[in-house]
Order: structure tokens, then C-alpha cells, then sequence
């Protein structure tokens, strides 16, 4: 079918941009529209003073995904966002006082893990590596980079016993266990089912491929910028390969007739025509206005949202030599917090992820630095009173850093995030995670990436699959676009 008018995307986050660049650089005329005045969504950024904040995710796994969203226009990324590989990756601190920093070469991580654990974990560590590499190997191909807008694309039996032998269907906890006996071992390899929004009793041993990600293929950080700098690299690309970017214009309505997608209604009453539409923002907020009845998707009837989190970007007035870029200190009861998080609680001694990105020189005076801290807190759907709440665990936070050693910060200009604040950014139920990564929210069963109703509706996006992270998103706005360019409506 000849195209009646331009694919619209709307939001310009990371799997808005990268649906463009794909789209754009395969000669379709593309518009982008986005509300912010700039591009990014959840990975933004704030100022306080003379300091600057990274306000989106911190953490960059598998730049190849972004290098080849890059390459998809014939960009080298190292030309537009040379990246610095983090050493260490993360720096483990536990509550006994050891520290585990990961860093890259099997060998020299297993020499770390010895001088922690002992030579017996050390080998042990070495076989359990393995092992995640077989469990990401299985599902890479089949359940990361597939399209999973059919049944058919996840009811793969090979696939399915390929991951059931590596142990993909365990929980996360005791696959883990099986394969280490140091409980600060097992922690390091575990923390990341937060990531899916699960406790690591109640996630899959699948998503031990996100250990795997940090882990074992690194952590990295743009060598000028933040984090920031990466959405704006890709809206120049998305530019260059011919998109049109529209900032600080909502989309309010998606138009349909009997043949499906007819256009696009912005808030200033112009009117798009539009062959496709690629809806890249929060979905349950899509289907509350923007999108027409006839698109909406059972795996949405009953939402099952990840917590969300409390973050305080503080700005230093000193340097913090010796510190990594992030440092995860871990609590000292690990299931009690994990419980309270389930019951809506905030966590009685949370772990709490410590960012101090002394790469950017951009991000504060000479000699100054910022710290941002993240403590895994409730989403909305809990019913706390946030206004209480917040300042009790803000205090908590600021008693917590200085027992931790960073100094006393009360008098520091600071910005604090909080439930409420990630719902007014426009993510449903106060979490800037979306949906968690239950089973039952997992590949097909995650919100679909095309409307089976809707010819030419696409989304894409943390609630789609793959899911949430930078990768998951770039990986799900591909997708997006090679089912347009398919040509199928």
C-alpha cells in the first residue's frame, strides 16, 4: 500500500529516536513530535545552580546496540559519542565492610572474586560465568532482539529448550545459588532483577542475562556530556538521515478509519496524515486519550508496575577521589527489604546506588562534582501519604550518606525525586520502570508492539518487549520500524 503520508512518531525518547533513525535512513519521510522542549524522555536532565543532573537512567550496557542504531544511518558512533568504558563497572560495598569492584577479563575478576571469597568461589565464579553466557546466548536471538508482536515468534520450541536447559525458567535466586556460595557473590548477581522490577526470589533465572549485560560486557558512560548527550546524538542523526523533530507539541489524538491509521491531531489543531504511527511514550497514558478504543490490549487490563524509585542529586562543593562511578552499598537484610517493597513499605535498610560521574567535567565547577543516589522505594499503587513520607526518608537519605562516609550534605543545593515528582513527569503510577517483568508481562505477554486492530499502530518502549533499559528501548523502537518497512499494515 502506497504511504498516505509520513510515519508520526510520537515521543522522542530513546525507542522514539531510534524508530526515526531507522525509518528516516530507509528514505520514508518521518516527523517526530514530541511535548518536551527537548529530546530524551526519561532521559533527561536538570539543573540546580551551577550543577547539572543526569534525571534519566544511569546505567549504559551493550553499546553495540547503540552503535549499530547509529550505523543503521552510516554514523560511527565513536565520531558522535565516543563512549568511556567504566573500570571499575560498579564498586560492591556490603554492609560488612568488604568491597568487590567488577571490572573487565574473566581472569581478573575471578582474582578479585579470590581475594574476597577465596580460591573455591573464585573457580566456581569462573564456571558460573559460563553459564551466563550460555543463558544470554539462548536467549538473545529469540526473546531480546525478536519481535514478539505474534505468539508465534515466542512459541519456538528449540529456543524454549535451549533456555530451559541452560535454566532459564529457575528463579533467579536459586539458579544463582546453585552456582555460588558466597552470599555477597549471590548479591552481586542478583540486585539486577530490581532492575525488572522484581525481587530476585520472584524473577526468572532468565534475566540473569542483565547480570550478564553489566557484568561480564561492561558498563559505559559518554566521554563528554552525561547521559544526556546520548538522546541528543541520536535526534542529530535522526535529523541528518532526514526526520523532522517537533518539540514542545503534544499529539492528543490518533486518527483512524475502516483501513486503520489516518492521521495524527496535534494540540496546535494541525492534523498529520500518516500511513503508520510509532506511539513511543508511556502506554498507559496513550490509551487514555490519545489512542482510539478499538486499540486497546488485554495484557493491559490489570497492569502489574515495578516499584519506582527515590533519587537525590546533591551537588559537591569538593571532589570525591577514590570513588568509583557507581557504588552499589548494599543493606544489611536483604529479605526483610525485599518483603517491604512487596508490601508497599519503604525498605527498612535499602541498598542504595551511588553515582558520582567524574567524567563529566560539564556537570559542575572546577573542583566540584554531583552525587546522585537512587533508593528503590514503592510506586503510587501502594497508597502512601508522599507527603509525610518524603521528607522522613529524604533526612533517612541524607543520615545514611554521611554514615556511609560522604560528609554531611544537608546544607548542599540538592533536587530530590520522588513518586509523585516521576508521576507528573508523565509515568503512570509514579515509576519511571513501567511494568514489571513478571512471567505474565514477560515477551508476548508484555503490551504488544502493534495493534492487531489498528492497521499501522506500533509502540514501542520500556512497556513493550523487550522491556525496560537503553538497550530494551532502542532494540524495541527497531522494531518498530522494520515492521513498517515491511510493508505490512
Amino acid at each position: 500500500m502506497a504511504a498516505r503520508g509520513p510515519v508520526v512518531v510520537v515521543g522522542a525518547g530513546m525507542s522514539g529516536l531510534s524508530a526515526a533513525i531507522h525509518l528516516a535512513a530507509q528514505g520514508r519521510e518521518v516527523v517526530v513530535v514530541e511535548v518536551r522542549d527537548e529530546p530524551g524522555g526519561c532521559c533527561g536532565s536538570a539543573d540546580v545552580g551551577p550543577y547539572r543532573f543526569d534525571t534519566g537512567p544511569a546505567v549504559l550496557t551493550m553499546p553495540d546496540v547503540l552503535a549499530d542504531t547509529f550505523g543503521a544511518a552510516g554514523e560511527d558512533i565513536e565520531n558522535l559519542l565516543p563512549l568511556r568504558r567504566l573500570d571499575p563497572f560498579y564498586r560492591l560495598a556490603f554492609h560488612d565492610g568488604s568491597q568487590l569492584d567488577v571490572i573487565a577479563g574473566a581472569q581478573e575478576m575471578a582474582d578479585n572474586v579470590r581475594a574476597l571469597c577465596g580460591p573455591g568461589e573464585a573457580a566456581r565464579y569462573l564456571r558460573f560465568r559460563r553459564r551466563l553466557g550460555a543463558m544470554f546466548e539462548a536467549e538473545w536471538s529469540s526473546f531480546i532482539d525478536a519481535d514478539m508482536t505474534r505468539l508465534r515468534g515466542m512459541a519456538r520450541p528449540a529456543a524454549l529448550l535451549k533456555l530451559a536447559a541452560a535454566g532459564g525458567f529457575r528463579r533467579l535466586d536459586r539458579f544463582v545459588a546453585s552456582q555460588l556460595t558466597d552470599d555477597r557473590l549471590i548479591k552481586a548477581h542478583t540486585f539486577q532483577a530490581l532492575y525488572v522490577g522484581l525481587a530476585p526470589h520472584k524473577a526468572l533465572a532468565i534475566y540473569s542475562a542483565v547480570a550478564h549485560m553489566d557484568t561480564v560486557g561492561g558498563v559505559y558512560f559518554p566521554a563528554e556530556g552525561g547521559m544526556r548527550a546520548i538522546p541528543a546524538a541520536l535526534a542529530a542523526v535522526a535529523e541528518k538521515a532526514g526526520a523532522r523533530l517537533r518539540y514542545g507539541v503534544r499529539a492528543e489524538r490518533i486518527e483512524t478509519d475502516a483501513s486503520g491509521v489516518k492521521a495524527v491531531r496535534l494540540d496546535t489543531g494541525e492534523r498529520i496524515a500518516a500511513d503508520h504511527v510509532v506511539v513511543a511514550c508511556d502506554l498507559v497514558r496513550a490509551h487514555q486519550g490519545l489512542l482510539p478504543r478499538e486499540a486497546a490490549d488485554w495484557r493491559l487490563r490489570r497492569p502489574r508496575y515495578s516499584p519506582s524509585c527515590l533519587v537525590m542529586h546533591i551537588g559537591l562543593d569538593r571532589r570525591l577521589p577514590g570513588h568509583a562511578h557507581h557504588t552499589l552499598h548494599f543493606g544489611r537484610d536483604w529479605k526483610a527489604n525485599f518483603a517491604a517493597l512487596a508490601a508497599g513499605r519503604p525498605q527498612p535498610d535499602p541498598s542504595l546506588l551511588v553515582t558520582c560521574p567524574k567524567a563529566d567535567t560539564t556537570a559542575a565547577p572546577a573542583r566540584h562534582a554531583t552525587l546522585s543516589v537512587l533508593e528503590p522505594v514503592p510506586n503510587l499503587t501502594s497508597g502512601a501519604d508522599w507527603d509525610r513520607l518524603a521528607p522522613r526518608l529524604e533526612q533517612r537519605l541524607l543520615g545514611r550518606l554521611a554514615e556511609l562516609g560522604y560528609g554531611n550534605l544537608e546544607d548542599r543545593p540538592r533536587l530530590l525525586f520522588d513518586p509523585p515528582a516521576w508521576e507528573r513527569m508523565g509515568h503512570s503510577a509514579g515509576t519511571p520502570f513501567a511494568l514489571d517483568h513478571r512471567f505474565g508481562q514477560t515477551a508476548w505477554l508484555r503490551p504488544s508492539g502493534r495493534s492487531r486492530r489498528v492497521p499501522g499502530l506500533h509502540f514501542a518502549g520500556m512497556y513493550t518487549a523487550p522491556g525496560v533499559g537503553v538497550p530494551p528501548a532502542l532494540i524495541s523502537g527497531r522494531l518498530a520500524a522494520e515492521r513498517i518497512l515491511g510493508g505490512s499494515r
